[in-house]
């Protein structure tokens, strides 16, 4: 990872970007709490993630009507970082920070507000979609089979997937948790078959950027868990370059 001032001026020239160009310094203690996102090893792109996530609930509240600071971005980029430490295995040392779980009056997008907890229905609608837009989107950098490779697989997902979601409302105790393990089986399935359509260089790539996200936390880590995490670390980026969505639901 790259010296927290500079990692603190790449998240200043994303947040500018974000808001259209429009000049947002991160100094004080705005410099301060992005400079701790980088003590904790926070990766460039989760931060941006979070970032992204702020701006997507704000801009479907309407109209901006003035610039987002990277402080109201706090709850979001930790959401993402739980998310992605859960899914590569890393587990922090230190202490970790709380986020204020109440309503920040200066925050336009109200980011700390509870955010209730989707239902299984509705994630099944949601992946249902996002799998059917995807056919022939991925990143081409990822190599050219990979369309091929994936077009049996989410056909047969889709429709699979389809199916469950009708009767999803009603299912309750073992069938429901059958339903959740067919889930992650598909999930699996599904980033099979994208991991075997990367070309190689793509896969090296992807292992070099993986590497890059876990160095400040390797020195902690086994090599057992390393080499785990580091696959996950790739899974996920093969997930995110070719813009699949998390068919598990837990």
């Amino acid at each position: 990872m790259d010296d927290p001032e500079t990692f603190c001026r790449d998240v200043e020239a994303y947040l500018c970007r974000k808001n259209d160009g429009h000049l947002v310094r991160i100094v004080g203690p705005a410099f301060e709490q992005v400079r701790g996102w980088a003590a904790r090893g926070i990766p460039l792109k989760v931060v941006c993630r979070g970032v992204d996530r702020y701006f997507e609930r704000y801009y479907a509240k309407g109209p901006r009507r003035r610039p987002v600071r990277v402080e109201f971005c706090e709850a979001d980029v930790m959401d993402v970082f739980d998310e992605w430490r859960r899914s590569v295995g890393v587990v922090e040392t230190s202490v970790e920070t709380s986020v204020d779980a109440s309503t920040d009056a200066h925050d336009p997008a109200g980011e700390r507000t509870v955010r209730p907890r989707e239902s299984l229905s509705a994630h099944l609608e949601k992946v249902v979609a996002r799998l059917t837009t995807r056919r022939g989107g991925a990143d081409r950098s990822l190599g050219a089979a990979l369309d091929t490779a994936l077009d049996a697989a989410l056909e047969a997902i889709v429709r699979e997937l389809d199916a469950a979601r009708a009767g999803a409302k009603g299912v309750r105790g073992e069938r429901r948790e059958a339903l959740l393990e067919r889930l992650r089986e598909l999930d699996r399935m599904l980033l099979a078959a994208a991991r075997d359509g990367c070309d190689a260089d793509a896969l090296r790539s992807l292992a070099s950027e993986a590497d890059t996200q876990l160095a400040p936390f390797r020195d902690r880590m086994a090599p057992a868990i390393y080499a785990q995490s580091h696959q996950a670390c790739v899974d996920r980026l093969i997930r995110e370059r070719a813009q699949l969505p998390s068919i598990a639901f837990d």
